[in-house]
């Protein structure tokens, strides 16, 4: 089904988005027009912050709810930019510019799709069935930081929620599992001593004979959608001059989990493990997943999607409800110089979500 003029104004609607610079944390000048663009619709919003949410004009809370959820911000751009960031423009189909794929899209596709979904009312779907459940639209901010100004933040505001569809690049395949994440900080002691007299304990050494056991171990359980856990050290630092034998080495550890683990056990894992000291900085990002007899997820098998494991992290860590990341653009093109999207795929997008709701039974 075409949607003409919703396709029109979701494609103006991301232009005028990439044109504001709206990184982490400095997302209130796109959150406004947001609202602007929003109140304009005829439609009433809310906000917390930064992050922009309508409900349902025809809210039922005797039903269930599912919440179509994307964010505004955006990292910052690389320097191997070749067209301007903030200046969107086409070509070849390809709308250019920072946040068209991550997810702007997504953004402007769910809202689109929210607005015909609740302008022809629950009782006139698309498969002649009333729809009987409510539908919340979010915009959120702070996602690629997780940041608590984001989607915590406004969580406690939302009515209840059942499910949700959250807007991030899967280029329309529904991904109902995402790896969690966990960074540690690890701390290794030794004793200072002077290089040239074998003297002291090198901390160095101790942090190394840990890192090859991070490097080696193999946890027991792989999942059949995103594969093992995975560990890996990103950042190490030691030593401040080179005839001391250092006494203390630090070193970063970033853990990608999968839906088998929570982060809290992979943490013990670790710690009873390695002789270093560690500390976790967070254990709120925990691997998220919907079961494949979901409804929504049966729905999209029906439509000829293939579910799929995504190993990239959203805000569906901080939902406590059940969720799948569907939407337009490719993962590929995010966080990339010169990232684009199609106007087509955001055509696509829009038919495919009010297909997919028409027919939603939960």
């Amino acid at each position: 089904m075409k949607y003409t003029s919703k396709n029109e104004e979701a494609t103006e609607l991301l232009k005028t988005l990439i044109a504001i610079p709206s990184t982490s944390r400095n997302e209130k000048n796109a959150a406004d027009e947001m609202g602007n663009f929003i109140d304009k619709c005829g439609l009433d919003y809310h906000r917390t912050g930064n992050n922009i949410w309508i409900t349902d004009p025809e809210y039922d809370p005797s039903q269930k709810t599912v919440l179509l959820n994307a964010h505004i911000d955006t990292v910052k751009p690389s320097s191997a930019w070749t067209h301007d960031p903030f200046c969107p423009s086409i070509e070849d189909g390809k709308l250019y510019g920072l946040g068209s794929n991550d997810c702007g899209g997504g953004l402007v596709a769910l809202l689109q799709s929210f607005r015909i979904m609740t302008e022809q009312g629950k009782n006139r779907n698309g498969n002649g069935k009333p729809r009987k459940y409510n539908l919340v639209y979010l915009a959120s901010c702070e996602e690629e930081i997780s940041g608590q100004g984001g989607f915590s933040l406004v969580r406690p505001c939302l009515p209840h929620i059942d499910a949700a569809i959250v807007g991030e690049p899967t280029g329309m395949q529904p991904a109902i599992a995402e790896k969690g994440l966990m960074v540690i900080d690890g701390t290794a002691y030794g004793i200072a001593g002077h290089a040239a007299r074998n003297e002291g304990e090198n901390a160095i050494y101790k942090a190394l004979a840990d890192i090859i056991w991070l490097k080696d171990y193999q946890f027991e359980k792989t999942s059949a959608l995103l594969g093992p856990t995975k560990m890996s050290v990103t950042i190490i630092g030691a030593g401040s001059q080179h005839n001391v034998v250092p006494d203390r080495c630090t070193f970063t550890i970033d853990v990608r989990t999968n839906e088998l683990y929570t982060n809290e056990e992979v943490f013990e894992i670790i710690k009873k493990n390695i002789t270093s000291e560690v500390k976790a900085r967070s254990f709120r990002l925990n691997s998220s997943h919907i079961d494949i007899s979901h409804p929504i997820v049966r729905q999209c098998i029906r439509m000829g999607m293939k579910p799929f494991g995504s190993p990239t992290l959203s805000d569906q860590a901080l939902m406590p409800w059940v969720s799948l990341k569907l939407g337009p653009g490719e993962s590929s093109r995010s966080h990339s110089a010169d990232e684009y999207i199609l106007l087509k795929e955001i055509e696509d997008a829009i038919s495919t979500y009010v297909l997919l709701l028409d027919k939603l039974e939960i």
